[in-house]
This record gives C-alpha cells, sequence and structure tokens, in this order.
C-alpha cells in the first residue's frame, strides 16, 4: 500500500520495538494548558534533550528509548476537548475501562473488578494520560528518560503510577510459554526483518488506523480530520498471571486427563511451550528435525487436506487459547474468522517465577491492545471468543463429528472462570481410534487476574500537534 505517512503515526502501532525494557506512566492533568505544552514538545522538542515521540518512520540507528502515549476520554476533556466532539467518538471508548458494563462486557468481574484495580487505574475519571517508554540496552536508560520527562511533566500532570516491565530470558511470558510469535500482517506496514509466511489474509491498514479502508470495505473516523487520519485506540491491561495455580492446575489435571503437565498445557495453549504449534507437531513441542523458525506461524486449522485438516481439535482443542483468539480458518461467530483482529505490545512484569521456591510476588502482562474500533475487536474477541464456548459455528463432519461438541467452558489461561461453572474439553475422535473418548476438565479457577486497565485514543502526531494548540 503507497501513501502511508509513516512519520505521522505513532511507531508502537505498525512496529514492534524488541526491546527488554519499559515502563507505562499513569497520569492525571491538573493543569490544562501547561499540560498541552508538554504533549507539543513531545513531537517538537527536537535538541530539547527531552524524549520525542517515536513514529513508524524509518530509522537508520535505532533510538535508545522509545516513547509513545495514549489518552482516555475523561484526559481528552481534561485537555480542553469540546463534549460535542467527544460525543463524535466510539461509545466504548467514551465509556471506559471502568464502566460497569465494559467491565461485564469483558470479564472483568469478581477479583478482576475495576473497584480492585491498581496503580490509580481504579478511577477512570482520574486516569487522563498514559505514556509508555521502552528500551533496549538497560533499565538504567529507561531511569534516566524518566527523570528527564518527570522533571517536563511536573506540575502538568500528576503522576499516580509507573509500572515496569522487562522481558524474561528466551522471550517467555511467566507461564512459560514463548511469547510474540503471531501477530496480524497488516497492509503498508513498515518491512521487518523477521520472516512471515502464514497463510493468514494481510489485514488491511485501517483495521488499525483511523481514515483508512477497513475490512468492510469503508473507514473508522473521528472528528475533526485533525483527530482522525492516522490515529488509533488501545485497551491498556494490566493482568497478573497466578503462575503458582497455573502449574497445579497442570499437576491435578494432566493425571485426570491421563497427559503429562507439557501437553497439557500445550493443549489449553494451542502451541507447546517452545512456542511450537500443536496443529503442525501434536506430539512433541522439540520435532526432529526441529521446525524452522520461517514456518513456525504457517498453518491454519482448517483444510481441504484431510491429513492437514484439524477442524475438530483433534490435534488442538477447538476451545484452547490460541484458537480463540484467532480462528484462522476456523468458521467461528463474528462474519469471519479473520476479523476482530488485535495488535499486542505486551511484556511480562514481577520477577521470574522460580519453582523450586515459589512465592506469591505480583507478575504478569502489562501493554497495549491495539484496534481501530474498541468494540469490533477487543471487546468482540473478550466477550464473544474468549468467554463464550458456542463462538464455533456447527461444521458436521464423519461420524457425527461436530466442533460445537468439542468445546465448553471459557478461555482457561484468559477467561474468567468461576470453579463452579469452568470446563475445557479434550477432543478425541469419535471413532474409536484413540483409548478415550473427549475429556472434560472442570472445577478450576481464573489465572488471570486483571488489575488494570484503561480505554486509549492514541493520537497521530498530527493530532497531538492539534491537541497541543487547542
Amino acid at each position: 500500500m503507497a501513501g502511508l505517512d509513516y512519520g505521522d503515526i505513532q511507531g508502537t502501532i505498525l512496529r514492534g520495538y524488541r526491546v527488554d525494557y519499559a515502563r507505562h506512566f499513569v497520569l492525571g492533568v491538573v493543569d490544562a494548558g501547561a499540560a498541552r505544552r508538554f504533549l507539543g514538545s513531545l513531537v517538537n522538542g527536537v535538541g530539547s534533550g527531552l524524549p520525542q515521540v517515536t513514529t513508524a518512520a524509518r530509522w537508520t540507528v535505532k533510538p535508545r528509548c522509545f516513547l509513545n502515549l495514549g489518552m482516555t476520554c475523561s484526559g481528552l476533556a481534561a485537555l480542553g476537548v469540546p463534549q460535542a466532539t467527544l460525543n463524535g467518538f466510539p461509545a466504548a471508548f467514551v465509556r471506559g475501562a471502568t464502566d460497569a458494563a465494559t467491565a461485564e462486557l469483558v470479564g472483568d468481574v469478581g477479583a478482576s473488578a475495576p473497584s480492585e484495580w491498581t496503580g490509580g487505574l481504579s478511577d477512570g475519571e482520574a486516569v487522563h494520560v498514559l505514556l509508555s517508554l521502552w528500551a533496549l540496552e538497560s533499565h538504567a536508560v529507561i531511569e534516566e528518560a524518566s527523570a528527564v520527562l518527570r522533571a517536563a511533566f511536573s506540575g502538568a500532570f500528576q503522576e499516580l503510577s509507573a509500572c515496569d516491565a522487562a522481558a524474561l530470558a528466551d522471550n517467555k511470558v511467566h507461564f512459560g510459554y514463548t511469547d510474540n510469535i503471531s501477530q496480524p500482517h497488516v497492509e503498508g506496514a513498515p518491512p521487518t526483518k523477521r520472516p512471515r509466511p502464514d497463510q493468514q489474509p494481510v489485514a488491511p491498514v485501517g483495521e488499525f488506523l483511523l481514515g483508512h479502508q477497513n475490512q468492510y470495505g469503508g473507514t473508522y473516523t473521528v472528528s475533526p480530520t485533525e483527530l482522525s487520519t492516522n490515529s488509533s485506540f488501545a485497551a491498556f491491561r494490566v493482568l497478573e498471571q497466578d503462575v503458582a495455580g497455573f502449574e497445579e492446575f497442570l499437576d491435578v489435571y494432566s493425571a485426570k486427563a491421563g497427559v503429562d503437565v507439557e501437553t497439557l498445557a500445550a493443549k489449553v495453549c494451542g502451541r507447546w511451550r517452545s512456542g511450537v504449534p500443536l496443529v503442525l507437531s501434536p506430539d512433541t513441542g522439540t520435532p526432529s528435525p526441529p521446525l524452522p523458525a520461517d514456518q513456525i506461524n504457517d498453518y491454519d486449522y482448517v483444510s481441504p487436506d484431510p491429513a492437514l485438516d484439524d477442524t475438530f481439535g483433534y490435534r488442538c482443542p477447538v476451545g484452547s487459547h490460541m484458537r480463540r483468539a484467532n480462528p484462522r480458518g476456523q468458521k467461528v461467530v463474528g462474519g469471519g474468522q479473520h476479523l476482530h483482529r488485535i495488535i499486542r505490545r505486551a511484556m511480562p512484569y514481577g520477577p521470574p517465577y522460580d519453582p523450586l521456591t515459589p512465592d506469591a510476588e505480583p507478575r504478569g502482562l502489562i501493554g497495549w491492545f491495539i484496534t481501530a474500533d474498541i468494540t469490533n475487536q477487543f471487546e468482540f474477541l473478550m466477550s464473544q471468543w474468549v468467554n463464550l464456548p458456542d463462538f464455533v459455528m456447527s461444521v458436521p463432519g464423519p461420524a457425527g463429528a461436530n466442533p460445537v461438541k468439542n468445546i465448553s467452558g471459557q478461555d482457561v489461561l484468559l477467561g474468567a472462570n468461576d470453579p463452579a461453572t469452568s470446563s475445557f474439553t479434550l477432543p478425541s475422535p469419535p471413532s474409536g481410534t484413540t483409548p478415550w473418548s473427549n475429556r472434560r476438565l472442570t472445577g478450576f479457577s481464573p489465572y488471570v487476574t486483571t488489575r488494570g486497565g484503561a480505554y486509549c485514543y492514541l493520537p497521530s502526531i498530527t493530532a497531538l500537534g492539534y491537541l497541543a494548540t487547542l
């Protein structure tokens, strides 16, 4: 796609920075005029020593740190955006992440309810701007940039909290899985050095940027135009992971299911903890010969070739996390299996978990889930695919096989599971070619708890300039 102005687009939307350290500032406006001037200095302060907002424009030398930001609806109001303008923004964004209807929709209930959130994020009206720093070299670079930023926004913003994140060894998350393997292939995005063979279609850039054609042939926009083209939206999320609880689940339920621990870990995720997908290697996470890196994401769940088809989830369960979050060719509700894509920019927080010395230190994932339409992407995925078993459409097969019979409950890894109703199905062929029938695991707890969130508008550089001069 020609014509994308990379210099007007926040870099985190279209680029994966591949860094090891992050800090996310949660800020509230205390002086609107000073806040606008500060935001303006992040795009016109070259040479000032103040970090500038990182764009998607190509760099010749990778920056020591990257800076991006988002604003809540209450934040835009605090900066002086008229209510009439805000009324034209998407309803989900105006409603916000702490709204009771939002929380119910996405599964932020019980211990995950907004009233339980930390870092000042429980008060959606007080959270105005989220400022994210990323660095490659060391945490010291984050500290240096933070000192400069804090001196600059002092008096303009109140710092409600600062949440740190750091990559784990071998690109793992705390649950032990290799992370950041699959992202949407976005039309017109800057080229990447990483190979991207994939059977999934390229996603139109309008699925992630306002003012460009989306998958429905239209455009997502807001008014005025200065706030629209090249801007985006995102859900910011702090997701605490109960690693000890999850490891106990694997120990207990693998015995109940009659499989080993690593097989159950692969079944609930859809990939082995090595990152190898079950569809390509159903029996081991270390195939021999090893699966080439350029093939690890090149697969689908359905195929006209019976030897490759996994419509019914016998290799990769229909209810696995990866299959829910990205059904690929599976027939599902929502008008198309390649819709509702999300760009995820998240990193682990908290110390590495040592199973030999278990502890209760907070740890999990924190970051951005980027969309052009919060309702049709983030909220749809959470409400329809993650937290419902009936998102899979009926596809009758031989011997009475049907994927709707092979899924139950919510996503084990991300769902709002209640032990009274939680359920996960390990499908087996109905023909009796294996020594067991479908096995259903029940009675387990949630292993991810939401500790914070915000719905944010990610302004283009043009939009930041517009806001700075309100």
